[in-house]
């Protein structure tokens, strides 16, 4: 008697299998109809950032409060910052699109109630909501994006999103100073707007996710939240952003800064022991820093945040205070670096979705944004505006050549279900590296420019056109040229204070000349530590391994891994099922020394006991026993 397992009954001919439905993935038009949500959620973090900066003097003022318009930039900082690898790690366990609506939802919910604010206190609270939301808007857009094209394809959809990037960077001063400029529309303060248009443009973004992006679902595996490593990153990483944002007003060596270097540090060491503890759950798992291309692109978008930035916070003082632009002319002078931006992206997109290959192009744009920031450190007051257009095409070309490599380069390298926290996790450094940066930079050039003005007071002070401005009854009369005729009545001790630059355009220009000088030769400094800087990045963008684009998305590799996996245990399943048949027959069998006897402690012929290979069944043995 014999007993066989019953067969596994086969799908039909025509039902594809989990893998092989995923294959065909969505079409091209799927895939730019579901990048207009994701565009239109990207658009509203990237547009906040630039449309703020260019209206919050006006805000400030109107709200009694302009001392305190750093605690509004800062609040939103450190929401965004710290919830960026949140979105990720959660997003891989419970699916991408809940989270994505919850930012964005967050987002518009901030908005609302930073467009009723009636203090700089409540704003930097409502910023802070606001930033709760901006954190997912990038790092779920692009991760989404990731899931539904391969890699090799993914370089020149990446290409939209950085257009998007590029120009809120644009219209976003010009928006900014429209509504800062008007005193009211439709009832309401015009600065009010700038936080209220979010809303129709976020509930536009919800409506249009919730309607075209169609994800399946998340195997949900049994996971445990690592609470206590998100509560160590936010002890970690709040004060160190507080003293990077307030350092400069505080002092770097003051006890509230080195009270938050202490606590920065130690929230930082209790963060790596809480993920070493919570291991495959960790909020930032530690095993993926043994992956060279994880962790040599984590520090290479340090470096570039550093230098991107930094550099970037610089430019538009110098358009604004050394060339007299108001910072809608400004923004509108920073095009030919959103030019080179999306030049730079079409590029690269183009060519690895067509070679495949993506390493030399982060190598040329770090050496490209070296160039750049060398070229700009050779502004001076008489520099004409064509050569800062020249200067920002080379600099936004190099952004545009580095940042999507080096995202794709990560997304590439790890296990799809890690896709999510990986692509945060490039931003979230990209991010820190870009606050250190810009406070470091700053730093730098505030502590510089008052010694620079000086010399460059002493300089001019001896020449002719300068001491025609002295003695000139237009100047003397005019008091906004009074800081200068008591500085130089002063002997040039007196410097006035520069927390308000304002009143260097309204001098005379004879006597505005020594501190134009001593603002472009402080900014010059920035900028060549900045093109330093881009050589550790041209390192280790050289070090950072290429390897060959997979040519399947991450929903499609998903799925693939599912059906492995199914597979797998449907295997182990028919083999336990086929050993235990075969136990039974042998049980049933007569043998010398009755039913599954023994002899002296020996199995028999008809012992139906299995034999064992490493705790697995060794059916071969039972067989040559038999």
């Amino acid at each position: 008697m014999s007993t066989t397992p019953a067969p596994r009954v086969a799908p039909p001919a025509d039902a594809p299998t989990g893998a092989a439905a995923a294959t065909s993935g969505p079409t091209h038009r799927e895939i730019v109809t579901i990048l207009a949500g994701l565009m239109l959620g990207m658009f509203l973090g990237a547009l906040d950032q630039t449309i703020v900066a260019t209206s919050i003097r006006t805000i400030g003022d109107d709200l009694n409060g302009l001392s305190l318009q750093a605690w509004v930039t800062t609040a939103y900082l450190m929401a965004s910052t710290i919830t960026t690898p949140l979105y990720g790690k959660l997003s891989d366990i419970y699916g991408r699109k809940p989270f994505y609506l919850l930012a964005i939802s967050l987002f518009v919910v901030g908005s609302l109630l930073c467009g009723t604010a009636d203090s700089m206190y409540q704003l930097a609270i409502y910023r802070g909501v606001q930033g709760l939301g901006a954190g997912g808007l990038m790092a779920l857009a692009i991760t989404i994006l990731g899931d539904l094209v391969p890699p090799r394809e993914r370089a020149r959809y990446q290409a939209y999103f950085l257009a998007v990037w590029g120009t809120s960077s644009v219209i976003g001063p010009v928006i900014g100073g429209f509504f800062a400029g008007a005193d009211t529309i439709l009832g309401l303060d015009g600065w009010r707007w700038i936080f209220l248009v979010n809303v129709p443009l976020g509930a536009l973004a919800i409506v249009v996710v919730a309607r075209v992006l169609h994800l399946p679902p998340v195997r949900r595996a049994r996971h445990r939240i690592d609470w206590p490593g998100a509560l160590m990153l936010v002890v970690g990483l709040v004060p160190l952003l507080l003293v990077a944002e307030q350092g400069r007003e505080w002092g770097w060596t003051s006890p509230r800064a080195l009270l938050c270097y202490t606590v920065g540090v130690v929230g930082i060491g209790l963060f790596v022991v809480a993920e070493v503890v919570a291991k495959k759950d960790a909020l930032l798992p530690l095993h993926l820093f043994r992956n060279r291309t994880f962790s040599v692109g984590a520090g290479a978008n340090v470096v570039i945040g550093l230098g991107m930035f930094g550099g970037l916070a610089t430019l538009p003082l110098y358009l604004q205070i050394v060339k007299g632009l108001s910072p809608t002319e400004a923004g509108l002078t920073l095009i030919p670096f959103t030019f080179g931006i999306m030049a730079g992206s079409i590029v690269t997109g183009q060519l690895t979705s067509r070679t495949g290959r993506y390493k030399w192009f982060p190598v040329i744009g770090t050496v490209l944004m070296g160039i750049g920031a060398l070229m700009f450190s050779r502004l001076t007051p008489d520099t004409v505006l064509l050569e800062v257009f020249a200067d920002s095409v080379v600099f936004g070309l190099g952004l545009g050549f580095t940042m999507q490599p080096l995202v794709l380069a990560v997304q590439n390298a790890v296990p799809v279900q890690d896709m999510g926290v990986a692509t945060s996790s490039s931003l979230f450094f990209r991010q820190v590296g870009g606050t250190l940066g810009t406070a470091v930079f700053l730093s730098i050039l505030f502590s510089t420019v008052g010694e620079n003005i000086r010399d460059a007071f002493a300089r001019l002070a001896r020449t002719p056109d300068f001491q025609a401005a002295l003695t000139d009854p237009e100047v003397v009369a005019d008091p906004a040229n009074a800081p200068v005729l008591d500085m130089a009545q002063g002997g040039g001790g007196a410097l006035p204070s520069l927390d308000d630059s304002s009143f260097i355009n309204a001098l005379d220009p004879r006597l505005a000349r020594p501190f134009l000088d001593g603002f472009a030769e402080s900014i010059s400094t920035v900028l060549l530590i900045a093109a330093a800087v881009m050589v550790l990045g041209v390192i280790l963008t050289v070090l950072l391994p290429e390897l060959p684009l997979r040519n399947v998305s991450g929903i499609q590799g998903r799925l693939e891994d599912e059906a492995a996996a199914d597979a797998a245990e449907a295997e182990a399943s028919d083999l336990t099922a086929a050993v235990s048949g075969s136990g039974a027959v042998a049980g049933a069998a007569p043998t010398a020394a009755g039913a599954g006897g023994a002899v002296d402690g020996r199995p028999t012929a008809g012992d139906a006991t299995p034999r064992t290979l490493g705790g697995v069944p060794d059916v071969a043995a039972d067989d040559r026993r038999r």
